[in-house]
């Protein structure tokens, strides 16, 4: 792809924001470094890096942030907090508006809108709030299930059961993270992800990314560090799925309303894509998903941080 024009002045004083206040932050870190030395390197001589706090309103009112780049992850960061915060302030924003950031962290919320659509496939699941009977919520999905804090990243607090009497445990553990949790029917096949931009007006997915993790399945462990997942880019999957796959996370995308940038997984299984999740505020570190993705069909990571950086504004 022929290189990005920039939309936004060189002299714009830009906020990176990272850090937050999530279960995510040292992710985020990773994330904001990045993403700011590649805005300097475009000319953006007046881009900051803003880590993240409860005086984040202070702060930039303070250092006059014109635009404000999230590079946030996780709970107040991608989850429609901070970016009300921004519209209250009148700075434009990259990515997603607060409607959509906040629907795609409710991984149940999300699937109640996206079952609008019958095309998009969704795993058996059910939604476990506090005082809920589990056995009663899980009765009629099939053996093995994967617990998961329903407003979580980075697979925190997920937990693979093979056998009801595990059930119980994988409970505990996801409401250290979310009293709400989503239970779905583990789906024996592999992961694949890609990636949603939006240049010129235009939503189009990116190369399908397929991750075979050395650890059992696609955990923490597995997508920070370095060497333990095979990258396959792109996926090897027939044209048919290959097409499907993009058709349905663009859909996906448009359909929760999201902008400027998501990525959206999947689990393939008998060549059929079952949705999992929308990420409204991908990583952009070295190992992420994301710039990979946008690397392999021609956008590199500088080109890629312009395209989200056009974004701002564009969200309401």
């Amino acid at each position: 792809m022929e290189n990005i024009k920039a939309k936004i002045d060189k002299n714009a004083r830009i906020g990176v924001l990272c850090g937050g206040m999530s279960s995510e932050k040292d992710v985020s870190l990773r994330s904001g470094k990045n993403c700011f030395e590649a805005l300097k390197r475009l000319g953006y001589n007046n881009a900051e890096l803003v880590v993240v706090d409860e005086n984040i309103s202070e702060t930039l009112k303070e250092k006059k942030i014109e635009y404000a780049y999230i590079a946030l992850h996780g709970k107040y960061g991608e989850d429609g907090c901070i970016q009300g915060l921004l519209e209250i302030l009148k700075i434009p924003y990259t990515g997603c508006g607060v409607m959509a950031s906040s629907i795609c962290m409710n991984k149940e919320y999300t699937k109640r809108i996206l079952s609008t659509c019958p095309e998009i496939p969704l795993v058996k699941s059910a939604f476990v709030q506090k005082g809920d009977n589990l056995q009663e919520k899980v009765y009629g999905l099939k053996y093995p299930l994967i617990t998961k804090p329903v407003c979580e990243g980075s697979s925190f607090g997920m937990t693979k059961v093979n056998k009801p009497e595990e059930l119980e445990k994988a409970y505990e553990e996801a409401i250290k993270f979310n009293s709400d949790v989503l239970i779905e029917e583990f789906i024996d096949g592999f992961f694949v992800t890609v990636g949603v931009l939006e240049n010129e007006g235009k939503t189009f997915a990116t190369e399908i990314l397929e991750i075979r993790p050395k650890t059992e399945w696609y955990d923490f462990e597995a997508k920070y560090t370095q060497g333990m997942s095979e990258f396959i880019l792109p996926a090897n999957l027939d044209e048919k799925t290959t097409n499907m796959i993009k058709n349905v996370a663009v859909q996906a995308h448009l359909t929760a309303g999201c902008s400027g940038v998501s990525r959206v997984d999947f689990m393939i299984m008998d060549n059929k894509p079952y949705f999992l999740e929308i990420n409204t505020s991908p990583g952009m570190t070295d190992v992420s998903d994301l710039p990979a993705q946008a690397k392999a069909m021609g956008i590199d990571y500088d080109n890629l941080v312009l395209l989200i950086l056009n974004s701002a504004g564009l969200n309401k």
